[in-house]
């Protein structure tokens, strides 16, 4: 068998070419196994002033923020002082949505994951002082609901900004400060930065985007995503190793490193379970548990939890039966090739779950009527417009609203075709991944109730059913 110290020789041996093959200014990354970490880091954090990554260098993580979200809300309900069961409101009884029915029964449990059915991509920035999470969960009162809390899965932002501040209501503590005394001190964290202001004290790894297609990739304009957004992974940012201890806490029944409980025993386990299916799109999980992304197949299921900010992306992955934990942390590029790459290769070599196959689009794809599915499909910060043209080719236009519009700026057409049965899938890659397009439910007139990219985008015009 591979042992660790081989394997992460051939990861940084292959590190600097996959950089160039990829596009990908900067990655560090960090194995787990057997209570050993390895890691190491290649290429520059920032190509505007040349500074080389090193392990010790801090990315953001992302979404994978929500899994510390999730892990702040469990230690609440371990010491008895939340019912995940319970209505939001009997916590946070200023929760208000468009949907006041809906509102008054959505539980904590459902926000945990992603079935409670509001509108959830609000990025609105209220401010960088500490009441900025208060201020954002009040503006979410005119957010309209998707459909019927616990219906389906559809992944929610906000849905994990309001934990947030279920967690500063309760502690009476900023969310940053709930951060540092319940989740980064108990581990020994010593590169893990709530915010830009612990940040700045380390090597820091700048998002690179490339805004126009083949004029590749800068230094973003700006270092992070609004701090109202926090809880959901607008700011977080450590080297791999300290997410690696966090991800250890998981893989040891809620024990860091030195013996402390950070979760009662048996809660780390009950966040991996499988709580909601997910459509097959393929590209994202096929079940999720309480915080957890759950990558079921045939040999066994990965969790684990990915992140993206302003041109970072992020990738964690846990195989628990062989406490095993990869991690990579990226600064712009296709990342998501290096990711499979990197993590193909590591849980080959020390793992029993292989990395599950990507969609690609058929080679010859069945012509279909899309009559189903053509439309538009809107939300707050795109409208999604399918159409099928006199040739049958099936075309969807994406144009963005609000902080999206501000951010890309600009449509975008791509051509879709049949995938599988309620499924369409693009032409081209985007970011190195075929994104299958789901067409799920009916509005009555035997139309597609909803597209479904991971999030449930519902077709305009049509309603929810009454809670």
């Amino acid at each position: 068998m591979t042992t660790i110290t081989e394997v992460r020789d051939i990861v940084a041996a292959r590190l600097p070419g996959l950089l160039r093959e990829h596009q990908v200014p900067a990655a560090a990354w960090g194995i787990l196994h057997d209570g050993q970490i390895v890691d190491g880091a290649a290429g520059l954090l920032s190509t505007a002033t040349g500074v080389e990554a090193t392990p010790d260098s801090l990315f953001q993580i992302g979404s994978i923020t929500k899994l510390w979200t999730a892990t702040l809300v469990l230690q609440l309900a371990d010491e008895g002082k939340i019912d995940l069961d319970a209505p939001v409101r009997t916590y946070l009884p200023e929760f208000r949505l468009g949907d006041e029915a809906a509102a008054a029964v959505i539980t904590i449990r459902q926000l945990l994951n992603h079935t409670a059915g509001f509108e959830g991509d609000i990025f609105t920035d209220t401010g960088p002082g500490d009441d900025c999470v208060a201020k954002f969960v009040e503006t979410l009162h005119d957010l309209p609901q998707l459909f019927a809390p616990g219906e389906q899965f559809s992944y929610n932002n906000a849905g994990y900004c309001v934990l947030g501040r279920l967690v500063e209501v309760v502690r009476e503590l900023p969310y940053d400060e709930c951060l540092r005394r319940h989740l980064i001190a108990p581990l020994g964290l010593t590169h893990a930065a709530p915010g830009p202001y612990e940040a700045i004290l380390h090597r820091v790894a700048v998002g690179h985007l490339e805004l126009e297609p083949g004029a590749g990739y800068q230094p973003a304009p700006v270092w992070a995503l609004a701090r109202s957004n926090a809880p959901a992974g607008a700011m977080l940012a450590m080297r791999p190793r300290d997410l690696l201890a966090f991800a250890r806490m998981h893989l040891e029944d809620g024990r860091a490193a030195d013996g402390t409980r950070v979760l009662a025993a048996g809660t780390a386990a009950r966040m991996r379970e499988r709580e909601v299916e997910l459509p097959d799109i393929g590209v994202m999980g096929t079940s999720w548990g309480l915080g957890f992304e759950r990558f079921d197949t045939p040999a066994g299921t990965l969790t684990g939890h990915d992140g993206n900010t302003i041109g970072q992306s992020a990738f964690l992955r846990l195989v628990v039966e062989d406490g095993l934990a990869v991690t990579l942390l990226t600064n712009g590029g296709d990342a998501m090739s290096l990711y499979r790459d990197i993590f193909g290769l590591v849980l080959g070599e020390l793992g029993r779950i292989p990395l599950p196959e990507m969609p690609r689009p058929p080679a010859q794809p069945e012509r279909v009527d899309a009559g189903r599915y053509v439309g538009t499909y809107s939300s707050r910060v795109a409208d999604l417009t399918l159409s099928q043209d006199q040739d049958g080719r099936i075309w969807l236009e994406q144009t963005p609203k609000g902080e999206l519009a501000e951010l890309v700026g600009h449509a975008v057409r791509k051509e879709l075709v049949h995938y599988r049965e309620d499924f369409l899938i693009p032409v081209e890659p985007e970011h190195g991944m075929y994104v299958p397009h789901a067409f799920v439910g009916d509005d009555g007139a035997g139309h597609a109730r909803f597209l479904h990219v991971g999030r449930a985008v519902r077709r305009a015009g049509s309603t929810v059913a009454p809670v």
